[in-house]
């Protein structure tokens, strides 16, 4: 008889809010237990609250990913109490809107150190119990800013292209190893989240993600499938697919359409609250929940991401019509006997 498979165990940084809450959510709902990283917060408890709710188990775990020993230690706690790791998930981000002229050296580092140095040290502790297991696989949640760097975004833009490089870099070592242990990027496209609400700003008017707008659940079902598909990296949203392809082929047109677009298109039409929250250094004591303030404005699916979630039922299915039309003409030319 065969055993059932035990559920498995998820470790999400960046789960208290957004895409990194979404996905916790997501694997709640087939029963696994997750482990969500974050710093403490009521946003943290009321995120382990919903996987709870949703069926799976919760460990809420008040981390700065920032310091490696504090990730470290969370890694040891995460299987002392809930099992050896199967899916590492960093989504875990910080950023400052505004022209590079106008952030400090320290905003830049304290970005850098948790978008970049974060990913890296979730990486580096997930691959620590992966790698002699011969399994496993660490998701990095990536951007279509990770190819094309848009202006008042330079602290975000350079952290999720660092985070390219040294993804790209670990896929061959590991591949270089004969690892079973897979690594995959997920290149998103504009999400309605809360960073918009809470991230530092120094904009005129309030920051708004470059329309179209796609809800956070879905970012959350192409994770949840990439982390249980072997390829190398996925797009969501065309959108993504559009600026990483119009960079590699006209990047000077690019440069002159973001002139044009990419301030006006990255602000609303109400100025900056001037009581604002300010998650860059400290937590927000507050729970701002998964979504952003653009419901209405936003996709719940992604006619791109079916296409590439199905790629390879389609290529079968293509493949399968395309020599049943080959079959057909043969028969149609061959030659009659009488």
């Amino acid at each position: 008889m065969r055993r059932a498979r035990r559920p498995d165990v998820v470790v999400v940084t960046g789960a208290s809010a957004g895409v990194g809450r979404a996905v916790a959510q997501r694997f709640a709902r087939d029963g696994a237990a997750v482990a969500l990283l974050a710093r403490a917060s009521p946003a943290l408890d009321a995120a382990a609250a919903e996987v709870r709710a949703l069926g799976g188990r919760a460990l809420p775990c008040a981390v700065d990913v920032a310091d490696a020993a504090q990730v470290e230690d969370a890694a040891g706690r995460i299987e002392r109490e809930l099992g050896p790791i199967d899916v590492w998930i960093n989504a875990a981000m910080a950023t400052v809107f505004a022209p590079v002229g106008e952030i400090d050296a320290g905003e830049f580092r304290r970005a850098t150190e948790v978008t970049y140095l974060g990913t890296v040290h979730g990486s580096m502790s997930a691959l620590r119990r992966m790698r002699p297991r011969e399994r496993g696989c660490i998701v990095q949640v990536g951007s279509a800013l990770a190819y094309r760097a848009i202006p008042l975004q330079s602290a975000y833009c350079g952290a999720k292209f660092a985070i390219r490089g040294f993804t790209d870099a670990l896929r061959v070592e590991l591949m270089h190893e004969r690892s079973r242990v897979h690594v995959t990027m997920v290149q998103l496209s504009a999400f309605n989240t809360p960073q918009f609400e809470w991230a530092r700003c120094r904009l005129p008017r309030r920051p708004q993600p470059v329309p179209p707008i796609f809800q956070p659940e879905l970012a959350a079902r192409a994770i949840h499938w990439a982390a249980h598909h072997r390829r190398r990296e996925v797009c969501v949203g065309f959108p993504a697919v559009k600026a990483i392809l119009g960079n590699k082929l006209c990047p000077s047109l690019a440069d002159r359409l973001l002139v044009r677009l990419g301030y006006a298109g990255q602000m609303d039409d109400q100025p900056l609250p001037p009581d604002r929250p300010d998650n860059l250094f400290h937590a927000v004591q507050a729970d701002l929940g998964t979504h952003g303030r653009f419901d209405d404005r936003s996709r719940g699916d992604s006619l791109q991401w079916w296409l590439c979630s199905h790629r390879d039922t389609l290529v079968k299915t293509a493949g399968a019509m395309l020599a049943l039309c080959l079959w057909r003409r043969a028969r149609r030319q061959r030659p009659q006997h009488h």
